[in-house]
């Protein structure tokens, strides 16, 4: 079983030990990437018989709607544009009246179809759907008229210079840095690294909550047998990192989350509690569960001390010098 140590990651290693490590953070699903960024923005993975008909939706895990041009070989030319019609958490953002963004760095997509090991290089633009740029092709995004909140990375540094970051914020990478294979995972922390330091630069500094997710797994084997929630999940354990001037100093999270727990956290601090639920959202889908309301689900509030001094910014190289060997 292979590993990273602070030899290879050091700012990584720096982020756990000086704020939250969360050692129980399960992949939403045992899939791949295009499942993981749909969790992550909508609770869910599915498939949509309608146009537009949030009821006529099914879970699909491995085959989720494509966008046109992430066909191997152009083996399926003549589907339709993917349309998720089920609802994501833009649509209650916008119908609480919470900012919101999703920043893509640009260049070429992450990863390949379902089970593709090799495949050839497919761009990755802010204005056009693909694995990890999952929200074009939301029903609600299009109907709420947001699809101008989707932008290239360049505009994440100026907002984060200028102080004007929204409410809520997803970030993506590209394929370059992305981590995963054949990416280099220095190259990972690297761009990472860059993002939290424009933050702790920042205005909004004093207000953040940066949560740091890897969309899937990547190895043969964990000893953590990771819970069953309902028919899509959980996967295997991905790793999960929390930064901010009132995250616990040296804190390790020992609570069952996943993907699912970002969601909650946002509803709940945003939201007022209100759920990607269809019996109170207004948008009828046929999801299997409201994964947000799972009783072995933690809670995210649990890593952040809210009495304490506000923690400084922790500026670190972007290329750092390797760190020690980590402790057994």
């Amino acid at each position: 079983m292979g590993y990273h140590d602070a030899r290879e990651i050091p700012n990584y290693w720096a982020y756990a030990q000086n704020f939250v490590l969360q050692d129980r953070m399960f992949e939403p699903n045992s899939s791949w990437s295009l499942p993981a960024h749909l969790f992550m923005v909508s609770g869910w993975s599915a498939r949509c018989a309608q146009r537009n008909d949030p009821a006529s939706c099914t879970s699909a895990l491995q085959a989720p709607d494509f966008p046109p041009d992430f066909l191997p070989n152009r083996r399926r030319p003549n589907i339709p544009p993917p349309n998720y019609a089920w609802t994501d958490l833009t649509y209650l953002l916008f119908k609480h009246h919470v900012s919101w963004k999703y920043y893509v760095a640009e260049g070429t997509e992450p990863d390949c179809e379902d089970d593709e090991a090799i495949c050839p290089p497919k761009p990755q633009r802010a204005g056009t759907p693909g694995i990890w740029n999952p929200l074009p092709w939301f029903t609600t995004v299009h109907q709420d008229k947001e699809l101008a909140n989707i932008q290239a990375l360049d505009h994440f540094y100026d907002d984060a210079k200028k102080g004007t970051l929204p409410a809520v914020s997803w970030i993506t990478p590209n394929g370059m840095v992305s981590e995963h294979p054949p990416a280099l995972v220095s190259e990972g922390q690297a761009y990472v690294t860059g993002l939290i330091n424009a933050i702790m630069h920042g205005p909004n500094w004093s207000s953040t909550a940066i949560f740091l997710a890897w969309d899937d797994w990547g190895g043969f084997y964990d000893h953590v047998a990771p819970p069953r929630v309902d028919e899509n999940g959980y996967g295997l354990r991905v790793p999960g990192l929390v930064i901010s001037p009132y995250a616990k100093q040296g804190y390790v999270d020992h609570q069952t989350l996943s993907f699912d727990a970002y969601l909650k956290f946002i509803e709940d601090i945003f939201l007022n509690g209100q759920r990607l639920d269809p019996k109170t959202d207004g948008r009828p889908d046929t999801r299997p569960s409201v994964r947000e309301n799972e009783p072995q689900l933690g809670n995210l509030l649990q890593d952040f001390d809210f009495t304490q001094r506000p923690r400084p910014p922790m500026v670190l190289p972007t290329h750092p010098t390797p760190g020690p060997a980590s402790g057994g």
